[in-house]
């Protein structure tokens, strides 16, 4: 044994060496230029919690979203946005949100639109950031959502002709003549699940070549080594006799093919056979990642056999998936295949509560978190309690098994949780078929190698919510070059952004504190640009995943159930406290944007004039009225030099929407305007100088019918949404017997628990009226990045008169 273990090691020094070795120049740079992307495309992966995977028209859904560095899983706190979306069966969004996050966490909550038809749907998430890589890596699950006022097909999938989606993925990429290889097959029905059949590989002949079977969810592999210039088939048969068949994908002439698997427990080896039209000796690179990170990099010569052998230490691999990719000689890529290992770690999850209550009970729940022993972990959760009726639907992918699977991997996974909790040789082998049917190349090696650094059309919304528009010419469309543009709204207290049009006529507004519907004004400096226009950009996401929505299905024998639950949610709306069915933005600032101001008025303090130009002639001493060629100009002394005054208007504000006609200032009645404040000094923003501020509010804070200027584009705006409080009614002052109807199926919804040193917390909320059992379904991670989820459950009983 100990022979056979020092052979191990001797080899895995012969092969590891050159690995690392850094004489060689194209490694060098391979590593470097490689750094430098890792450097700056930093990975967010984000992880939504649901309340629930089934919903009604009129229902609430609650969501919790966890932002986490791809890397390492930890929570990264540099999108301050996020952009949550309900799509359809043809990607159009029928629900679209934005909600705040801090520290990388975020929640909130949207109303399941009564104008759905019923059926299931796409719920996607991600920021801003994550717009510049693939939509792949967009959060997405399904939901399903019923509109028991339509009447609805409850099972169209079974009226449609039965089809099946069969695919074949040879090992490393490609199939090449000669060459044997390891082929993974993955065959999914219409609702997007495996099936048993039993399959063959035919050739130009009809000849039988090669027998499969799928071992698990529809996904196998067999070997298969293609001759000549053959064409190649597959026929499968499925358990109802039905016959199908499929193209297998071409085996090319020359190429590459490659072959990873476990030399040791502790090696692995990555065997590359190639096919080329020179025997020439030829380089051949390896580079191997785990999410940009734990990068490996490998060199060997291609000699006269046509192959080589590069062997990984796994100690140096990240745990979860990484990615092999081989190149040829000038760096181009040629196969890449992706390997899994498992995590070590796992947060363990316990809930300690009573299997049994009656209605309108309180109900405490002692929580614990820990990693390894039981050793106790801070961690953030977030629970969901929901009334488990007979209208079953799939439950959503816990985070766990999302953060080391399903985030990493092309296309809807089956039942991803099987693979961690049944360890064993079988399940390894069926994970590495998964890595072969899901994988996806998650690198544009072009831009990771290319001559430039790589850049990003999409900033990281750090300070807040990028607002995007183009200034236009309105006689031609052409874009406007290097022109002011302001956006404001009217917004208590006054708010003023400001940017400068680029080449190509685009303009980005970095709008801070914006939550809640608006209407926004936009404009340019209207005093010296009058003939422009603007577009608004949608700051939603134009690309769609491939992915598609599973078929809705609805079991005939459950129209009770759902009669009962449509009543029991129009109940529950009805009975809402009105405080609880408007969100609130906080108002967490109180100054303008411009700061404290130098000089404040409010009008009620003085004699009232009937005209502004009074007034500020009067007793606004910092501003000086001038009137030059029919035409009203505001004058500001300078605080820091007596007795100078600027030679240009300064800006005026009205509500902060700028205004830059004085004259329509002036024509305003004064009995309209409760205070005036000054800035008596120049104030910069952005790319912009002012000389001066003078800013001019209503009483309402409405522009008191203030007409503007009609070259002004006035828009609603939906900013971030403000916080809506889950509201969940106490039994605890005897009033138990209230006749007030108490319907709610989720009982609790908590998007943010946090234990403490010990890893303990307590939930505590009191049952509704609705009888059966209830699911409790915690997810959670700790600041390490280690996931876990629970799922427990009890029985609600009637209350005993």
């Amino acid at each position: 044994m100990k022979i056979r273990t020092l052979i191990y090691g001797l080899l895995a020094l012969a092969f590891c060496g050159p690995i690392y070795a850094q004489d060689d120049a194209m490694l060098a740079s391979m590593q470097q230029r490689f750094g430098l992307y890792t450097e700056r495309a930093v990975q967010e992966k984000m992880y939504v919690h649901v309340d629930r995977p089934f919903y009604l028209v009129g229902e609430t859904i609650w969501f919790k979203a966890y932002n986490l560095n791809g890397a390492t899983h930890r929570f990264l706190d540099l999108s301050k946005v996020g952009y949550l979306e309900i799509l359809d069966s043809e990607n159009n969004a029928v629900v679209q949100t934005k909600f705040s996050m801090i520290d990388g966490r975020g929640n909130g909550s949207v109303l399941a639109p009564s104008t759905l038809v019923s059926g299931k749907y796409k719920l996607r998430c991600y920021t801003n950031w994550m717009k510049n890589f693939s939509v792949d890596s967009y959060f997405e699950t399904s939901i399903s959502i019923l509109n028991p006022f339509v009447r609805f097909d409850p099972d169209r999938a079974s009226k449609e002709e039965t089809r099946y989606d069969v695919q074949f993925f040879p090992e490393g990429g490609r199939l090449v003549n000669g060459i044997e290889s390891k082929v993974a097959f993955r065959a999914v029905g219409m609702d997007g699940k495996g099936f048993r059949f039993k399959g063959a590989v035919l050739n130009q002949q009809n000849e039988t070549v090669r027998e499969f079977e799928p071992e698990m969810n529809g996904i196998g592999f067999f070997t298969f080594k293609p001759e000549g210039n053959a064409t190649y088939k597959a026929a499968i048969t499925d358990s109802k006799g039905q016959r199908f068949e499929y193209e297998l994908p071409k085996a090319e002439p020359q190429g590459y093919v490659m072959e990873v698997k476990d030399s040791t427990a502790a090696l692995l080896k990555v065997t590359v056979t190639a096919r080329r039209e020179s025997e020439e000796p030829a380089n051949v690179y390896m580079l191997s990642h785990t999410r940009q990170a734990n990068a490996l990099f490998g060199k060997k010569i291609l000699g006269g056999n046509g192959k080589v052998i590069f062997v990984l230490e796994k100690a140096k691999m990240g745990e979860g998936i990484s990615h092999i990719t081989i190149f040829n000689e000038r760096l181009k890529p040629v196969c890449e295949r992706l390997y899994f290992k498992r995590p070590e770690k796992q947060l363990m999850i316990e809930a300690q509560i009573n299997n049994a209550f009656i209605t309108r009970e309180k109900v405490a729940m002692n929580l614990s978190a820990g990693v390894g022993q039981a050793l106790p972990a801070w961690s953030n959760l977030s629970v969901a309690v929901y009334l488990d009726d007979s209208i079953q639907y799939q439950s959503q992918t816990d985070i766990h098994s999302y953060l080391w699977l399903t985030a990493d991997l092309k296309g809807n996974i089956e039942s991803p949780g099987y693979y961690f909790k049944n360890v064993s040789k079988d399940t390894d082998r069926q994970l590495d078929n998964l890595m072969l049917t899901h994988g996806w190349r998650r690198l544009n090696w072009d831009r990771v190698f290319g001559g430039q650094l790589v850049s990003f059309e999409h900033l990281p919304e750090y300070d807040g919510h990028f607002i995007n528009a183009r200034l236009l010419n309105k006689s031609d469309g052409a874009p406007a070059k290097n022109k002011d543009a302001f956006l404001a709204s009217l917004d208590v207290p006054a708010r003023l952004y400001v940017d400068r049009s680029d080449d190509n006529g685009r303009v980005k507004f970095e709008v801070r504190q914006f939550v809640g519907p608006k209407e926004i004004t936009l404009q340019t400096d209207l005093a010296n640009d009058t003939t422009y226009r603007f577009e608004v950009a949608s700051p939603f996401s134009k690309q769609f995943s491939t992915t598609a929505i599973p078929s809705f299905f609805f079991d005939k024998n459950l129209e009770n159930q759902l009669l009962t639950r449509s009543i029991n949610m129009q109940t529950a709306n009805a009975y809402l406290p009105r405080l609880y069915t408007e969100k609130k933005a906080v108002l967490t600032d109180s100054l303008p944007f411009f700061g404290m101001p130098d000089e404040k008025y409010f009008l009620d303090d003085f004699t009232r004039f009937p005209t502004m130009e009074e007034v500020l002639r009067e007793y606004v001493k910092g501003v000086l009225v001038r009137k030059r060629q029919k035409e009203f100009h505001l004058r500001m002394i300078d605080k820091l030099l007596p007795n100078t005054y600027y030679t240009t208007d300064p800006l005026m504000l009205l509500d902060g929407i700028p205004v830059f006609d004085a004259d329509k200032i002036i024509e305003m009645d004064p009995l309209k305007v409760k205070k005036i404040e000054l800035l008596s000094s120049r104030y910069f923003l952005g790319p912009m100088t002012f000389t001066g501020i003078v800013s001019f509010s209503t009483y309402r804070g409405d522009l008191s019918g203030f007409e503007l200027d009609p070259k002004v584009l006035v828009m609603p705006y939906e900013g971030v949404q403000a916080q809506r409080e889950f509201y969940a009614p106490r039994y605890d002052n005897n009033n138990a017997n209230s006749r007030i109807a108490d319907f709610r199926n989720l009982l609790h919804w908590a998007p943010n628990v946090t234990t403490d040193k010990d890893g303990k917390a307590t939930i505590e909320f009191y049952t509704s009226d609705q009888t059966g059992r209830y699911q409790v379904v915690i997810q959670g991670i700790t600041p390490d990045g280690i996931a876990g989820s629970k799922t427990v459950s009890f029985d609600v009983k009637k209350r005993s008169l």
